[in-house]
């Protein structure tokens, strides 16, 4: 499958990683609408000449709403999510569970949801792409939630894409390890080059149209099915 011929949706298509796939399968020719939360999104969307849908991954009707807004599909790209820094048992005593539950049902019950539904329309085959993270296979301490949530995103690439094989559709993930995106920027020039040190080669943190070039390579490389590819430099989290 070419991007010309790609009709795609993005979530968390305004920022990071998402607008990284937004804007390159644009620029390759594909029709792209952004799910995303944050209405400001809509601006972004304009810029690069894709569609916008203001869209809650973890509420059917929402997810239902974008998708009639789109129009016909046959890829979605899954780059929403959120990440938690919590300890099992920390100073404050144990992980609260409501924000364990919310990284779960942001990561992982919001990417299926979106998954199911994209499948759905995908009525002449297509490709679903989800985001994992290296955290799935090595999480640091702090991480059981978003671990756990990534885990399971890399746990359900198989299962799906043999449900799904009857209609055409393949679906893979990508995990990639820590790259350069606004939240990390966030932390400061020190921290990254500290955590670019664990990085075996190249030997610094990864560039969003990284993740975003592999992205366009799933979509175009129709043997790429039922997988989980890391993404990382060679990154083992110490």
């Amino acid at each position: 499958m070419q991007l010309a011929d790609v009709a795609a949706v993005v979530t968390g298509g305004a920022s990071g990683l998402g607008a990284a796939t937004a804007q390159a399968f644009v620029e390759a020719g594909a029709h792209v609408t952004i799910f995303d939360r944050d209405p400001a999104g809509a601006d972004f969307a304009r810029t690069i000449g894709a569609g916008f849908a203001q869209v809650d991954v973890t509420d059917e009707a929402s997810v239902m709403a974008g998708f009639d807004q789109a129009g016909p599909v046959n890829a979605a790209v899954n780059c929403a999510g959120i990440a938690t820094a919590e300890k099992t048992l920390g100073r404050d005593g144990p992980h609260t569970l409501e924000s364990f539950q919310r990284t779960v049902d942001i990561n992982l019950i919001g990417t299926f949801n979106v998954a199911r539904l994209a499948a759905a329309r995908m009525t002449g085959g297509g490709v679903i792409i989800n985001t994992a993270s290296v955290a799935a296979f090595d999480g640091q301490k702090g991480q059981t939630a978003y671990a756990a949530s990534k885990a399971g995103i890399a746990g359900l690439s198989l299962p799906m894409a043999r449900d799904l094989a009857r209609n055409g559709v393949r679906v893979m993930a990508i995990a990639p390890g820590i790259f350069r995106t606004p939240m990390l920027e966030s932390l400061g020039q020190e921290v990254m080059d500290g955590l670019a040190q664990d990085v075996v080669f190249p030997a610094r943190l990864g560039d969003p149209a990284e993740f975003a070039a592999l992205a366009r390579f799933i979509v175009e490389c129709d043997y790429l099915n039922g997988t989980t590819i890391r993404l990382d430099g060679a990154l083992r989290m110490p």
